[in-house]
């Protein structure tokens, strides 16, 4: 019975520790944790497309004011010598924003507005664990210098190219077949390039990614700068400024089709009369406000006018009107005598 009792309790499995259960627990975590970040994939990025072409725009308007202030300092010079070299200036400021910016690994100033900057895609399709997807390398020098031959030299190129085949007429008929040809391959290269950059647009538009084509080549994506920052152009200023600039163009659109007369004519009930006011003296010509040597009257008004005055200001103006009470000019009377 003892061999029994102890061969029984030797086969008896032990009771597990109290926190064996939490062991077990932290080790299938961290097993499971770093198979789920070994197969997670990056996360969807959607960055606002309007953010995006804001930025371009920002730029192409800083690179305006840059140019007007560096043509202002040579306003006091020969009257058109820099429109010659134009593209160079333009190349040149393009190239100090790139410098600036760009190359030293900062967004440039619409991209800081807009709280964007550039990211490498390349090495991001690369990368296995993704936690977040605002963060990643970003340009690396080749695609930096790329990058501004592709701005700064393809832009500078292109307009001389243009200004050069526009100058020496390259189109005409009567030029040699070598320029004929060279404008056919420019206008081809720019058909191609517009039908591109169309593409590329509507992608854009779909997708999100890649504003124009230069960036799609490089892979060179714009992502958020930073997860949490406030809006650098108040949304109360913005409205202020929309909601003036369709006041102005409203105006714009409104005023040439207003019939001024016709609004003098409204308002005159409201106006104080100045043909009645006393203080008026009828005696000058409210023209060239002196004694009419050869006095004549505006019909149907009767107001005193020199001669010479107002038959100018009706040769000039059929729809002449007069000055003082703006009543429409139909014929000049002299005293006793009618002129038409």
């Amino acid at each position: 019975m003892d061999g029994e009792a102890s061969s029984s309790s030797s086969s008896t499995p032990e009771a597990p520790a109290p926190d064996s259960w939490i062991k077990a627990y932290e080790a299938l975590f961290h097993q499971w944790s770093s198979r789920s970040l070994s197969q997670q994939t990056v996360i969807p990025l959607t960055v606002s497309r309007v953010n995006q072409v804001d930025a371009a725009r920002l730029d192409v308007e800083l690179s305006a004011m840059l140019k007007e202030q560096l043509v202002q300092v040579f306003s006091l010079m020969k009257p058109g010598m820099l429109f010659q070299y134009e593209p160079e200036l333009d190349a040149f400021l393009e190239f100090l924003i790139w410098r600036f910016s760009i190359w030293v690994d900062k967004p440039t100033p619409g991209n800081t507005l807009m709280n964007l900057r550039y990211r490498d895609e390349r090495r991001m399709e690369t990368r296995g664990k993704v936690r977040t997807s605002l963060e990643g390398p970003g340009l690396t020098v080749a695609q930096k210098i790329w990058y501004c031959i592709t701005t700064v030299g393809g832009q500078y190129i292109w307009a001389r190219l243009q200004s050069v085949s526009a100058f020496r007429r390259w189109g005409d008929s009567e030029q040699r077949p070598w320029a004929q040809q060279a404008w056919i391959l420019v206008q081809r290269l720019e058909g191609f390039y517009k039908a591109a950059s169309l593409a590329n647009l509507l992608l854009f538009l779909y997708t999100g990614k890649y504003r124009n084509l230069i960036e799609r080549a490089l892979k060179a994506r714009l992502v958020y700068g930073s997860p949490n920052m406030n809006r650098a152009v108040s949304f109360e200023y913005m409205n202020r400024q929309l909601v003036w600039n369709e006041f102005s163009e409203m105006l714009l659109l409104l005023l040439p089709l207003l019939n001024s007369s016709l609004i003098k004519n409204l308002l005159r009930p409201f106006s104080k009369d100045k043909a009645s006011d006393p203080a008026v003296d009828d005696s000058v010509c409210p023209i060239c406000q002196k004694s009419p040597s050869i006095p004549f009257s505006a019909l149907p008004c009767h107001h005193r006018y020199c001669y010479y005055c107002l038959r100018t200001r009706c040769s000039a103006t059929p729809s002449f009107r007069c000055t003082r009470c703006s009543e429409p000019v139909t014929a000049m009377q002299r005293r006793g005598a009618l002129n038409d």
